[in-house]
Order: C-alpha cells, then structure tokens, then sequence
C-alpha cells in the first residue's frame, strides 16, 4: 500500500517524494479524520495509509491504474458527512479525497442541466445559480453534503416528498473504473432515453463499490415562484404522524415537504439551537414541519387547506398552528428542522457515541412504527429521538450511549435491529436514503435475499475482479478474495 502511494505521488507531481505533500498525505491525525465519523457508531478501526487529492478524472484514473497493479484498496472521500460507515477504510488501502474536484465544469441554463466535479457543494451550486438563472437542484440533504457522495448514496433529504431521490436527476455520470478506463454512462444530456442498460442508475448508489465518479451531469429545476412554512405541534407522537399520513392523501400540489420532530429535538431547540432559532419558544411536543412551494394564492390556499385538514382528522386537538409572516421567518422555522443532526452531534456528553440510523415504509404504516420505535427507545433510559422526513415514509432514530457499557450497547442493537425488521415486516427498506456501507449489512441480506445479493456480487466481480474499490461496504469480501490478500 505504501508504494503505491508513493507511486501515485511520484506520478501526479512528476517529481521527487520531497514534494509530496501538496498532493497527497501521511498525516496521522487527517488519516483519523477521514476514517472515522462523529455521525454514527458505523465506524471500523483501521485506516488508510495515505490520502490522496486529484485534481482531474484522469488523475483518478491514474491513481486507479496504480492501486489495481498492486490490488491496493480505494476508498473515495467526499464531506464526509454519511453516517453508516460509507468512507471508513475496513482494509486499508488509499483514501481519495475529492475536495478539489470542486468545479462547475458547464451550465446549460436553456436546458436546465449542469456538469458538476464530485466535490462540488449542492449548497454553494444553488447559490450560484438561482439568482442568476432562476434554477436550482432540489435535493436537500446535509448542508455538507457534495455531490460525489450524493450520487454515491442516492441521497435525497426534506425534498424528497415532492421531487424524488437522487437517481431522479442524474442524466450521466463519468467514471473511473477500478483498473483505472474512464466511461460515460451516456454520451449526450438527454432527458430521457432506453438506448442501452440503465448504466447510470447502476452507479447511483453504488457507494463508490463500482468505481469512482469524477463528472456528474444533472438536471436541474426552475426556482419555485413563493414559498413558506408552517409547524404545528401535537399532544402525542401517534397523532403526529397519524396527521401527516392524512395530509400525504390529501393530494395538495404544493405541498413540498413534510417533516416531524419529537419533543425531544424540540426542547434541544430551545436550550441548544442557533440564535435564529432561539428567537421563539418552541412547544415541546411532536411537531410537523410544512413547507409549502408554487404561487403565493396556491400556498396561501394550501395552508386553509392543512388547518382543514388537521380539523378535521379526529386527532388529538393540536396545540398550535403557525405559518411563516415573512421570508426571515420561514428561514429561521426551517433552520429549526435543518440543525437537528449539528445539534445532537455539537451536545453530545463525552464518552458517548451517537447512534443514527433511519428506515422507510409505506405511508399506511408509518405511525405505527414511528409509535412503536419511539416506545423502545424512551424504555432504554438514555437520549432518544426520532426525526423524519415523513412525506415519504421516512423516519430517524438517533441514540447516544456509552459505547463502553456492553449492556446499554447491546440494548441499543436491538432496538435499531427490531426497527429494521419491523420495517421489513412492513414492505419497507432498512435503508431510506443512508445506503447502507458497513452499518446495514447484515440487514440488507434480510431485505433482499442471498439470490438478490448474489447477482449484485456478480456485477461487482465483473467490474472488480480485485474487491478493490471501497471493499466492506453494502456486503462483505468472499472468502476466496480474501485468501487471496
């Protein structure tokens, strides 16, 4: 592993190991950094020997060329924000971080697409763009988030509910693939095609096992015209997301997220959130969060139309409904949503980790488990939450514990475990929009099958006969690769 590394540093800087450090680092303390996750407790002991920095595809391309000669693993590294294990490094190898690949290589603004580097930020890409061009890219997961893990993980975040996933809105993808070839998934920017296998949606969440992306085109939507945001909190969790699956059926246009926060992410709001947070008392209850987008009269009509709704649910009577006066207003009502992680994480009492994990299921069912998951975790006695992106079935759970505590840490295993099973009980998914890298594995087996599992095994040993692109991640190395070192 490490002459390999030194290979690829020699071959990007063209010079002598003296010079090394501009491009690629043995630094013990960012080697952890790159490894290891705040996020979760989906993290493995070991480490890659270097980091590396292209600047290029086919810089990629060449640091793939010199780790397939040795059969040294790779692992790509983008904000480092995912939170079942995505980028930790199980057997070493190198660690490519995409931070400067961080260019807008062209925007079509006529077409609506543009051809993003992976470590280009969803966030800064908005601000660009929906000034200037009235466009913008509707994901809206962690602010952190750049669009090579993005694609990597299919995520999708508070906007799902209205504008889909991720796979949703790649139209192409560059890739470098493990022996270092350089393909397009498509050659052109259309937006819709049935020439071919579906290449692109292969490596849409793929977690970087199939091969690096370097380019990524995509589509891109108009800016809505108004938007705005209401919360409305609840007696009870039950009635909560009871309300929110009668909103879903209730078919409004313009209702463009749908989230919910326990009682307690709301009391961290009040002693723990951004100073525009803290410019309200928060209820401390079970609270939805609407956000609405399209024409001023359409939201303003959409917003009656919840109360309506909520009136005439037969809930629990609601505590309060609030929408957003001014657009200051709905900036602070929707930080309030967006902080919950940051906060958890910034709060969390030393020594313990932070276990967060989510699952899906059809709306039919999603108080239900959202119930019962709630019950399981409150009986464990230690910090418990659930936050969701409800409009679409999906829930998180999040727990701190200490790690060190054999007892607590097995309790906390079975809750997530039974809230896994549960979902598949359910026809749900373990994973919603986290993929699933070392944290999920096992439970991926339960949801597909060691039949479904096998054939993705065979299209990983097609385009990786090595297992040396991100190895450990979605399912384990076979035995026979393993003998083989």
């Amino acid at each position: 592993m490490l002459l390999a590394a030194h290979e690829i540093a020699t071959a990007l800087d063209g010079s002598s190991p003296s010079s090394f450090s501009d491009r690629i680092c043995f630094d013990a303390d960012l080697l952890d950094h790159h490894g290891h996750s705040d996020w979760s407790t989906s993290n493995t002991s070991n480490r890659a020997v270097a980091i590396v920095y292209p600047h290029t595809t086919e810089d990629v391309s060449l640091i793939a060329r010199i780790c397939y000669a040795h059969a040294v693993p790779m692992v790509p590294y983008g904000a480092g924000s995912s939170v079942e294990g995505n980028f930790s490094q199980p057997h070493s190898g190198i660690c490519i971080d995409f931070s400067r690949m961080d260019r807008v290589l062209a925007l079509h603004a006529d077409d609506m697409d543009v051809v993003v580097q992976p470590g280009v930020n969803w966030m800064d890409l908005n601000r660009e763009i929906s000034t200037t061009h009235g466009l913008f890219f509707p994901m809206d997961p962690s602010p952190t988030a750049t669009f090579g893990g993005m694609v990597s993980t299919n995520c999708s975040g508070t906007n799902a509910m209205r504008y889909g996933t991720m796979k949703d809105w790649v139209l192409n993808l560059t890739v470098v693939l493990p022996d270092g070839q350089i393909i397009k998934t498509r050659r052109g920017r259309p937006r819709k095609s049935s020439a071919g296998y579906n290449l692109t949606s292969l490596f849409v969440g793929s977690e970087g096992t199939l091969g690096i992306v370097t380019e990524i085109t995509l589509k891109l939507a108009p800016v809505p015209a108004d938007t705005s945001v209401a919360v409305v909190s609840f007696p009870s969790i039950a009635a909560a997301a009871r309300t929110a699956s009668a909103l879903m059926r209730c078919g409004m246009q313009g209702l463009a997220a749908l989230e919910i926060m326990d009682e307690v992410q709301m009391g961290m709001l009040n002693r723990y959130g951004s100073e525009a947070v803290r410019k309200r008392v928060w209820d401390e209850k079970p609270t939805l969060f609407l956000k609405f987008s399209g024409t001023t009269e359409g939201i303003r009509q959409d917003i009656a139309h919840v109360e309506k709704v909520i009136d005439q649910s037969g809930e629990e009577a609601a505590v309060k409904f609030h929408f957003a006066a001014t657009k200051q207003e709905e900036n602070d009502l929707w930080a309030a949503r967006k902080e919950a992680l940051f906060t958890m994480v910034s709060t969390r009492p030393a020594g313990t980790v932070l276990w967060s994990t989510d699952v899906a299921v059809p709306l039919s069912r999603l108080a239900e488990i959202i119930n019962i998951s709630k019950k399981e975790c409150s009986a464990l006695g230690i910090f418990a939450t659930v936050i969701g992106h409800v409009g679409d079935g999906n829930f998180h759970v999040a727990m701190m514990y200490d790690p060190n505590d054999a007892k607590m840490k097995a309790e906390v295993g079975k809750v997530v475990h039974n809230m896994m099973h549960r979902a598949l009980e359910m026809e749900g998914t373990v994973s919603g929009e986290h993929a699933i890298g070392t944290g999920k594995k096992e439970c991926l087996v339960d949801e597909l099958g060691l039949e479904t599992i096998g054939l993705m095994q065979t299209f990983k040993r097609a385009v990786d006969p090595k297992w040396i692109m991100n190895p450990g991640k979605v399912f384990d190395m076979p035995e026979d690769i393993q003998r083989q070192g």
